[in-house]
């Protein structure tokens, strides 16, 4: 048995998800002046968030598993000094390559924030797994929308290079307070760690949950990523030209996304994810929808972009709340193929948006980012709680029970 986390546990491990994340967008709103600052073209540096997402997938994939065999404190406090260190490494890169390479490994030390939302779902006390889910995914979501903005006036401020300067001691602070504060706790494990990765792709065979997971996260965060690496892009452009600072208050708009979580934590905590989910994607949509009138008003851009944030992260908290409820003994395995997958759908989206931002304009993008969303919700239709028998104490509030079972045999 795991021990429960207190409320200032979970708050860590909320921060720690929050100033991790964030490292992964804080560079978004000064692509231009990076590629200026490089003598590098643009259509390089912006792959800057494709690179820290394939690091963050990497990460996902080997080192997400940890958090069934690794006690707390020494997993999280060892993720937070290396991405410290490939911080550093950025901010001292002479040219693209270098810094191509250093957000590789930045994003992979940003999978920290997974690792955070594993570890408080794991330790939730008893009915209190989707708050504590929902709490970490807070500290991402502020993450991810303030990053774009803290690293676009830091940028102004100080210049990007000294801005991942102040992201990397950031990352030292946290990690000083994991290793003080975080359990000690080492997981039992019954296997090698090779053994454990090797199990990992048998998952989703096993748990037809975990693939209705995979498809409709994809499709979300491939529509979330594509709306918002195309709108640094063409605000940075004619006729708009805006500045990073600029760029970056548009994610304000996305503190929506951030109040919704508490809520969208008791209603996983009372009723089935997928009903949550379907409610969060449906919202996004009409985001989508209201930002394809055109980015000349920033009142409605600022509307669409909240409504579009607000749905994606209630979805992402149920369907990863989910997740964890499947198996909890092997949640980070079962979380690492999730996350694996989910980013990898979201690369593409990254990957995709500067050519198709050329090919079919703002309009067209929104397009992609609409039918992408309302995708989701018809595969996800079929989602509802596994016939899986729950293990005993894991009940959850309300009366109803989360899909708890032991891995198949």
């Amino acid at each position: 048995m795991t021990r429960p986390l207190t409320g200032g546990g979970t708050l860590l491990l909320a921060g720690v998800a929050g100033t991790a994340i964030a490292n992964n967008y804080a560079l978004q709103p000064a692509l231009t002046t990076v590629a200026a600052d490089l003598g590098a073209p643009l259509s390089v540096v912006a792959l800057v968030p494709t690179a820290a997402l394939t690091g963050c997938m990497t990460g996902f994939a080997l080192l997400l598993p940890l958090t069934d065999r690794v006690a707390p404190h020494r997993l999280v406090t060892a993720m937070l000094t290396a991405l410290a260190a490939a911080l550093a490494l950025g901010a001292a890169a002479p040219g693209a390559g270098v810094l191509l390479t250093a957000y590789l490994f930045i994003g992979a030390g940003a999978g920290v924030a997974a690792q955070a939302s594993n570890i408080a779902g794991r330790h939730a006390p008893p009915g209190r797994r989707g708050s504590g889910v929902a709490a970490v995914s807070a500290g991402m979501s502020a993450g991810i929308l303030l990053g774009r903005l803290a690293g676009g006036a830091l940028t102004d401020l100080f210049g990007w290079r000294r801005m991942l300067l102040v992201l990397a001691a950031l990352a030292l602070l946290g990690a000083l307070a994991s290793w003080r504060l975080l359990p000690r706790e080492r997981p039992a494990a019954d296997r090698g760690y090779g053994a454990a990765l090797a199990a990992l792709p048998p998952l989703l065979s096993r748990f037809p949950e975990l693939r209705r997971a995979v498809v409709t996260g994809g499709l979300w965060y491939l529509a979330f990523n594509l709306t918002w690496v195309t709108l640094a892009l063409a605000l940075a452009g004619p006729p708009y030209s805006l500045g990073p600072g600029a760029i970056g208050l548009y994610s304000l708009a996305g503190l929506l996304g951030f109040a919704v979580l508490p809520v969208t934590g008791r209603l996983v905590d009372r009723y089935a994810p997928p009903k949550v989910i379907a409610a969060g994607v449906l919202t996004a949509a009409a985001g989508a929808a209201l930002l394809a009138t055109g980015l000349g008003t920033p009142p409605v851009t600022a509307a669409g972009l909240a409504l579009l944030d607000a749905g994606c992260f209630a979805a992402q908290a149920a369907n990863l709340s989910g997740v964890i409820a499947l198996a909890p003994t092997v949640s980070g395995g079962l979380t690492s193929v999730y996350l694996v997958l989910y980013f990898s759908v979201g690369a593409v989206g990254t990957a995709l948006a500067a050519p198709l931002l050329d090919a079919v304009g703002w309009h067209g993008v929104c397009l992609v980012c609409c039918l992408s969303l309302l995708l989701a919700v018809v595969l996800g239709r079929g989602g509802g709680r596994t016939g899986a028998r729950p293990t005993r104490g894991d009940t959850v509030s309300g009366g109803g029970r989360h899909p708890l079972s032991r891995v198949p045999e």
